[in-house]
């Protein structure tokens, strides 16, 4: 039975890549910063299996991973952090302890699946996208057995982004920057942990690794982020919220102050983001769940 570490399994795309791969059979192990104080957030499922505490920005040489990897097959990173906290920085969470996980990995029969984001661009201003780059660039340098998953934005129970949104929707009113003029094709983290699962217990021949190691994954639907709002509106009601276009420039310095501030997930990373489509060129979600994928909200689908 194929043993499977989801570091960060406690978190909003952790937990259901672990209900999920509990689903599946596999034999799970869930890792966390605070392993002792995660069952909360878990789904009762998971309360039996074995717990590891996992500090990533701790683990930024190859060997600092042995003791923790010597009994896994898969490793599956789902850690990510929206700001840095002290020891916590995007270099060490997104790029240290990622690439020296996929030195590890190479040096080991060990499939590494990093989950990642779609949008990332050289040039990106923030820190938080740039150093997911590098994180990528990093691992993609090895010879190591590696996956890349890009997921755009994601909707479902338990994250805080999703909450947010889905609280903004039920308001009679919001705010959309003038700028934010990208496509986004947003889609179920349940069905994202289903993807990962088979992404974890797939064989290399069943997943067409030889042809790509990239999976960039969204839902049916291609939405700017107003569109995005008012579908996730018509979920629960019919009436119409009015939207308010702000300049750019006003987004911008509010997305600084929730930086500085740890306030809401609005950040300027997310201000980036939104300039910008953030859709898959190539879909593989139908293809790892071997169904199309459901939209989020209620919309009217686009190609």
């Amino acid at each position: 039975m194929t043993k499977v570490l989801v570091l960060g399994g406690a978190g909003f795309i952790g937990r259901h890549a672990c209900l999920a791969l509990h689903q599946a059979g596999a034999n799970l192990v869930i890792g966390s910063r605070h392993p002792d104080q995660i069952e909360p957030r878990l789904a009762p499922e998971l309360w039996g299996y074995e717990r590891r505490q996992v500090r990533v920005d701790q683990l930024t040489e190859p060997k600092a991973w042995t003791s923790l990897l010597e009994d896994i097959d898969v490793v599956l990173n789902c850690v990510g952090i929206l700001r840095q906290r002290g020891a916590q920085t995007y270099q060490r969470v997104h790029c240290d302890g990622p690439a020296a996980l996929a030195k590890y990995a190479e040096q080991s029969n060990l499939r590494f699946i990093q989950v990642s984001a779609l949008g990332l661009k050289p040039n990106a201003k923030s820190r938080f996208l740039s150093s997911k780059l590098l994180g990528e660039q990093a691992i993609q340098s090895t010879t190591a057995d590696w996956i890349l998953v890009r997921p755009s934005l994601l909707d479902g129970e338990g994250g805080y982004g999703a909450w947010w949104l889905r609280a903004v929707a039920k308001l009679p009113l919001f705010v959309v920057p003038a700028d934010a003029k990208g496509m986004l094709a947003a889609l179920d983290v349940g069905e994202l942990g289903e993807a990962l699962a088979t992404l974890c217990l797939g064989s290399a021949e069943q997943l067409q690794l030889k042809q790509s190691r990239e999976f960039d994954l969204g839902g049916p639907m291609a939405l700017s982020f107003r569109e995005h709002i008012e579908s996730l509106r018509r979920s629960h009601t019919d009436t119409k919220a009015l939207c308010i276009t702000i300049p750019g420039i006003i987004a911008r310095l509010g997305a600084h102050l929730c930086d500085l501030l740890h306030a809401t997930p609005f950040s300027f990373g997310h201000w980036e983001l939104l300039q910008q489509d953030n859709k898959p060129k190539i879909n593989r979600l139908a293809e790892l769940l071997g169904r199309p994928p459901k939209p989020v909200g209620i919309g009217e689908l686009k190609p």
